[in-house]
């Protein structure tokens, strides 16, 4: 059971845990390493598909797994509750990707970008797919 704990901590941190990188951080990364970066838009406080999108597909180990080898992740939120406000500059920076790719304001809004910022693959809505048919469109 000790050993449980700090497993469960680490865990629950991971999860909950705000962006620390920004995007451009992010897409230089995907540079670097020739990977293809999952751009999502999502409000985690009210979007019942964007939270969906997180808890089953995103956050499953079967996913990340995979992202972990394959994919730069972003997560573009717009939270509309005060106690789950971002930094300022977090803010700024989705807005302006928003902006950028996501004018109609669509959630969630899941893109694949290659690693210069092109859309390659996107999903309007809640994928239709299972976990590993979703992967496999990421792959291909």
């Amino acid at each position: 059971m000790k050993k449980l704990i700090p497993i469960l901590l680490l865990f629950t941190s991971t999860i909950f845990a705000q962006q620390t990188e920004t995007f451009a951080q992010k897409l230089e990364k995907a540079k670097s390493e020739h990977k293809k970066v999952m751009l999502y838009f999502s409000g985690s406080d009210w979007c019942a598909p964007c939270v969906k999108f997180k808890k089953l597909i995103v956050n499953t180990p079967e996913f990340q797994a995979f992202s972990n080898e394959n994919l730069i992740i972003y997560n573009a939120d717009f939270p509309r509750l005060s106690k789950n406000k971002l930094a300022k500059e977090i803010e700024k920076e989705n807005d302006a990707l928003a902006e950028k790719y996501n004018n109609k304001g669509q959630f969630p809004l899941i893109l694949l970008l290659d690693e210069n910022g092109n859309v390659t693959k996107k999903w309007e809505e809640y994928p239709k797919e299972t976990i590993p048919e979703f992967i496999e469109k990421l792959k291909s």
